[in-house]
């Protein structure tokens, strides 16, 4: 079987880390092999690299810098973990990856589309996911959700103003309506297995 790779995206609190131990149960309910990853993360560099960035104050780094660590573990884990599982027959399901970079550095960040996406191009060779879905859940209500995670402080993104958060949303409505065979919009305010149907519909074309 060919190998897949699909990504989950959103704003916070979207419901991205459920549903992608959703879709995996889905996917290897039907034989399909699974691989479920995070960015950033995914490799012993790239969790590493997690640390600085997810921790600390808000204004730790700034985007240029976030840019440069984000690409720089996303590079690790493609070579690492992504790219071998794809060339082994697996799916790979990745909660969150380049397009939260050109989300939340790029527009929200202010740093220029063209630049994110070279520095892309540098350390994980171009590669996109076979699919994305993004995850349309509106900025307030998520607020409210990633409030409300159990044991979990928010994390330097999640603490960032409503203003941050509007805009990031908006870029991702722009991603998926300039990549319509890319990306697919799944409705998040719908119950959670509701939305583990939508995503499954939107591997319709992919599935064997």
């Amino acid at each position: 079987m060919t190998g897949r790779f699909l990504s989950l995206e959103g704003g916070e609190g979207a419901g991205k880390s459920t549903q992608v131990r959703a879709l995996a149960d889905a996917l290897e309910a039907r034989g399909i092999r699974t691989l479920v990853t995070r960015e950033p993360g995914g490799s012993e560099g790239a969790e590493a690299i997690r640390a600085l960035l997810m921790q600390g104050d808000v204004q730790r780094w700034s985007p240029h810098t976030e840019a440069l660590l984000f690409a720089a573990a996303r590079a690790d884990h493609v070579e690492k973990t992504i790219r071998p599982a794809i060339g082994a027959g697996v799916w790979v399901i990745c909660d969150r990856y380049l397009d939260s970079s050109r989300a939340y550095q790029g527009v929200a960040g202010g740093i220029d589309d063209a630049a994110v996406l070279a520095l892309h191009a540098f350390g994980s060779r171009g590669l996109l996911p076979d699919r994305t879905f993004v995850l349309e859940l509106p900025p307030e209500e998520g607020a409210r959700r990633a409030a409300g995670r159990d044991g979990a402080g928010a994390d330097r993104f999640a603490m960032r103003g409503d203003d941050f958060h509007i805009a990031v949303a908006a870029a991702f409505d722009r991603f998926a309506a300039a990549e319509p065979d890319r990306f697919r919009r799944i409705d998040a305010t719908r119950p959670p297995e509701t939305v583990t149907a939508a995503l499954l519909d939107g591997l319709a074309d992919l599935l064997p």
